[in-house]
């Protein structure tokens, strides 16, 4: 991305080559290592996963958990994105991400 980028959304360029967590708009949560960005707020991540959460379900006997996915070089579109901030790479690594059990999130009810 152009020096010019850089200098309409300077508040990205402090995460340039740092591995960064997003958060979409549709929930997903991804982490990568932040290459490169837009006017508009897109982003390119190289080495990224996404973390999906399941939670348990006693009545089918499943085990909840969390499962990380390689996408590797990612590009999302700055519209898609609701959240983006810096991983501390040291507390993230110290997780067991195996043994997190996470609690489903209700179906959203439009009344």
């Amino acid at each position: 991305m152009s020096a010019a980028s850089q200098s309409t959304n300077p508040s990205l360029g402090l995460y340039l080559s740092q591995r960064v967590l997003l958060l979409t708009q549709d929930g997903r949560v991804l982490l990568g290592v932040l290459q490169g960005f837009d006017n508009v707020g897109s982003v390119i991540l190289s080495d990224t996963k996404e973390r999906v959460f399941t939670a348990s379900d006693e009545e089918e006997g499943t085990q909840g958990g969390v499962e990380e996915v390689d996408l590797g070089l990612y590009v999302m579109r700055g519209d898609a994105i609701c959240l983006i901030g810096e991983v501390d790479t040291a507390k993230d690594a110290s997780i067991d991400w195996q043994t997190v059990d996470v609690e489903g999130i209700p179906e959203v009810r439009h009344s």
